[in-house]
């Protein structure tokens, strides 16, 4: 039997934690209150409101299809709102537009730099899009490139960037005319452990550096954790729970978890792992795997060996961990995030390309 205790934090090289402090009396960057967005009879947006401090990293936690990227596109006036209002940096989204898409910088989820264009020729593009003046382009340009690690491939095609090195390009690309508030869309989604944190570490260093307010959306627990000041649930179109990391994580029941690998467990092991003292709940995970939430892990760990032991059935591996992010969307959903994310909605409508929820 394997037997591992870990902090629940995922991959944590040089165990990352990109969150600074907010004053409570911040003002608002970002505000968004009853806000719905409907495609026909289909609902993805349902009556969202939270607001975003000036200096905060938010994130929008939840799977593909929970309207996280449908509510990105209304804030920053990609498409309409059914329904609500929303306002950036004091600007309401419906009534002026334009003044929303000058304080703001949007990096997609999909990589939109040109590739045959170089790493410069896509900064400079860009600046030039939003009227950056010549010689504040050129030390922009300069600039975000030290700072994102790529002058010294300035000048190669970006078709020959790594998938990382695109990521980052695309981030300083949309910091190239200085936003005040920052939108990324799954930022680090499809890039391997390493680059993922380099990319954390780069947000945060930028955020800090140039005083941002920044909004993400992620469906990575680790991520969520790390760099965000609060967090936002969103499922299936609606809010169902909005605080800190800490906050969140205190509000399930049970301080530890137990993660434990029983070989052939009889029908009723549920019932009796639910039954041991300290535990507050047991989720089946199939195939002989039960993920125990308990408010004693040393004291569930040594009842649940026991009663394997007694049983005779036997225990493969256990893991004790602190409650994580899984388990608080486990507890405000019913299910667990990593389960949804290959079932993202699909249907059709009429819409403009490019345009989905």
């Amino acid at each position: 039997m394997e037997v591992n205790k870990s902090n629940g934090g995922g991959i944590s090289p040089s165990e990352f934690n990109g969150r600074s402090e907010i004053a409570a009396d911040a003002p608002n960057a970002i505000e968004v209150k009853n806000i719905v967005k409907r495609y026909g009879d289909f609902t993805a947006v349902d009556d969202v409101t939270f607001a975003v401090k000036e200096g905060e990293i938010f994130g929008l936690l939840g799977p593909n299809g929970a309207g996280k990227s449908t509510l990105i596109r209304m804030m920053t006036t990609l498409i309409p709102i059914s329904a609500g209002a929303a306002r950036v940096d004091g600007h309401d989204v419906a009534r002026d537009p334009n003044a929303v898409r000058r304080t703001i910088g949007v990096i997609p989820q999909a990589l939109t730099s040109d590739l045959d264009l170089t790493v410069e020729e896509n900064m400079n593009i860009y600046a030039k899009l939003y009227d950056v003046p010549a010689k504040r382009r050129k030390e922009a340009v300069e600039e975000l490139l030290e700072t994102v690690d790529l002058t010294k491939w300035r000048g190669a095609q970006t078709k020959t960037l790594s998938g990382g090195m695109r990521r980052r390009l695309e981030i300083a690309r949309g910091l190239v005319h200085s936003p005040k508030i920052f939108f990324l869309d799954e930022p680090t989604t499809g890039l391997d452990p390493v680059s993922r944190v380099a990319v954390w570490e780069m947000l945060t260093t930028i955020k800090a550096k140039r005083k941002l307010t920044v909004l993400i959306t992620t469906h990575y627990m680790d991520e969520a954790d790390r760099l965000c000041n609060r967090i936002a649930i969103v499922d299936h179109g609606k809010l169902v729970a909005l605080d800190t990391p800490e906050a969140l994580k205190a509000s399930v029941p049970g301080s530890n978890v137990i993660e434990a690998h029983f070989e052939h467990p009889p029908d009723d092991w549920e019932v009796r792992l639910k039954a041991l003292p300290g535990v507050t709940s047991v989720q089946n995970q199939s195939a002989g795997m039960f993920r125990v939430l308990t408010s004693n892990g040393s004291g569930t760990t040594t009842d649940l060996v026991e009663m394997a032991v007694v049983a005779g059935v036997p225990l493969k591996t256990l893991t004790v961990q602190n409650t994580t992010l899984d388990d608080v969307f486990v507890h405000y959903t019913g299910r667990q995030l990593r389960d949804e994310l290959v079932k993202a909605y699909t249907f059709v409508m009429p819409q403009s390309p490019g345009v989905r929820p």
